[in-house]
């Protein structure tokens, strides 16, 4: 039979085992709150990678032609342009550009002296643009790229068509966009030479 003091001793042992089996589940608890924490910040510190789309220039069979008319009344010049690509100057020197303004042709027909060979070397010297790379400067046709400021990279097509009798020029043609869109900026520069009309017999290109 259990004394009083063996009794007393068995309910103080029985309450230090129930302490320790608290202090133990309390503990497990405040670590598993601590692990699912961490697992939170690891999941919601992660990021999705975000992926920037190619752009895949300006395409030549996506481009439709219509003939324009500009120069002067006493010495009209036509040739085709892009439909959807807007005059913004006219006369002598008229402007056509698309209407986000990436790509244009422009003209000159005030003609020049100057052969077409020659032409070529002095705008090549002429340009001031950063980073310059001329790509070709063949048949009277510059083809350039270079840095715009504000535009980023950029490509610029400039041909210089003589006139019937040769050795002079007759018309500018300018074409510009940037470099991924060379091939329809080539068949931009063909289409219009090809379909330039020039009304005076002396400056009808050859």
């Amino acid at each position: 039979m259990l004394t009083p003091r063996h009794q007393a001793l068995l309910m103080t042992l029985a309450g230090m085992t129930v302490g320790v089996a608290v202090f133990g589940i309390a503990l497990a608890i405040n670590g598993s709150g601590d692990d699912d924490k961490r697992a939170t910040d690891v999941v919601t510190s992660q990021t999705t990678p975000s992926t920037t789309p190619r752009g895949d220039g300006l395409q030549a069979d996506s481009l439709q032609f219509a003939a324009q008319t500009f120069g002067t009344n006493r010495a009209p010049v036509s040739a085709d342009v892009p439909t959807t690509w807007r005059a913004t100057h006219d006369g002598e020197r008229p402007r056509f550009q698309d209407p986000s303004g990436v790509w244009q042709i422009r003209f000159d027909t005030r003609g020049s002296s100057k052969s077409p060979e020659r032409q070529v070397s002095d705008r090549e010297r002429s340009i001031k643009e950063s980073q310059l790379s001329v790509l070709s400067r063949d048949n009277g046709t510059l083809i350039y790229t270079y840095v715009d400021g504000a535009r980023g990279p950029r490509m610029g097509l400039s041909r210089w068509v003589p006139t019937a009798a040769g050795g002079d020029t007759a018309v500018e043609i300018t074409v510009g966009g940037r470099p991924q869109d060379e091939a329809a900026l080539r068949a931009v520069l063909e289409r219009a030479t090809h379909s330039l009309q020039v009304s005076e017999a002396g400056n009808r290109p050859s």
